[in-house]
């Protein structure tokens, strides 16, 4: 039972951070109706930025404090991601507003492919480090209900709990607030947010700032527990099951999709894997969104869409 729980415990670690990286696809898709591509590049440029930043600042304004260095970094990663939501909305959504579904998605994976490709020239290509200084160590729990305790990572802990914070803030901030009212009028219709004063460029703006600020602190937790290369856009892509299975729409969703997909492909891949050769961690979530389509192709909180004629 102990072995049980504990590959429960690490599954749910693991869904708290899919379900960070699917925010960020939430959030573009409630604001624009697109389906976000470049959120795993998004994720990906902002590690590489924090990683770097935070090696070059000490180096350029000669001190020797990491704490200051790591929050420079974030600082200045941040700021490049807002300027980057700029770009995006100057350059390409401004021109594509009112377009077909199918456009703005092929514009998304144009994005994704010059962020990635720019990030690792500006950057480099290599592995970097991202320590924020993060516990490592193990923890264990319930020792006097399970021989030998629960071995919890504490550093899985300190993700989750950042991640279940960050999940709470952008819930109050689309439920409760001005702006995020305003982003769901955008989502629902274009010309009719613009119809009643809803500046479109600003929301864009608003929207794919905040998910670069998700999109970096998604990064910054990989990143310190896998080190910063090109396969962390790739691992970030494993929340496109997640919105599959929660609903595209729903914030809420995409915290419960990451659980039950943390979850299942942990327990699936300990206890079926041997049986089937291994291998199971890797197909489980695609499988399992397969199957949602199948069924109930909304998710399990998106909106179900009914046509009428």
């Amino acid at each position: 039972m102990g072995f049980f729980l504990e590959t429960v415990i690490g599954g749910l670690m693991s869904g708290m951070l899919y379900s960070l990286v699917a925010l960020g696809f939430v959030l573009i898709f409630k604001a624009s109706g697109v389906f976000n591509f470049a959120q795993g590049a998004m994720v990906l440029s902002a590690a590489l930025a924090m990683a770097r930043f935070s090696e070059w600042f000490p180096a350029w304004f000669g001190f020797d404090n990491k704490l200051l260095a790591n929050a420079l970094a974030f600082v200045a990663a941040l700021a490049m991601m807002v300027a980057a939501a700029w770009l995006i909305e100057r350059l390409v959504l401004s021109k594509l507003v009112n377009q077909e579904g199918i456009t703005l998605l092929m514009a998304t994976l144009g994005i994704a492919y010059f962020m990635d490709g720019s990030s690792q020239t500006l950057f480099g290509s290599d592995i970097y480090k991202i320590d924020i200084g993060l516990p490592k160590d193990p923890l264990f729990l319930l020792g006097s209900v399970f021989q030998g305790g629960l071995l919890v990572n504490k550093e899985d802990l300190y993700a989750a709990a950042i991640a279940a914070a960050l999940v709470i803030l952008l819930t109050l901030f689309f439920q409760y607030t001005p702006t995020g009212r305003a982003l769901r009028a955008v989502a629902d219709d274009h010309q009719a947010a613009q119809s009643i004063g809803i500046p479109l460029a600003r929301i864009w703006v608003i929207v794919w700032s905040v998910a670069g600020f998700v999109a970096l602190v998604a990064g910054v937790i990989w990143g310190s527990k896998l080190g910063v290369q090109f396969s962390l856009s790739l691992v970030a892509l494993k929340a496109l099951p997640v919105v599959i299975l929660g609903g595209l729409t729903s914030v809420p969703g995409a915290i419960v999709g990451g659980l039950i997909i943390g979850m299942g492909e942990k327990l699936s891949e300990v206890f079926i894997g041997p049986l089937l050769g291994g291998g199971i961690e890797i197909w489980f979530a695609y499988v399992l969104a397969l199957l949602f389509l199948l069924v109930r192709p909304q998710g399990l909180f998106g909106d179900k869409i009914i046509d009428r004629i």
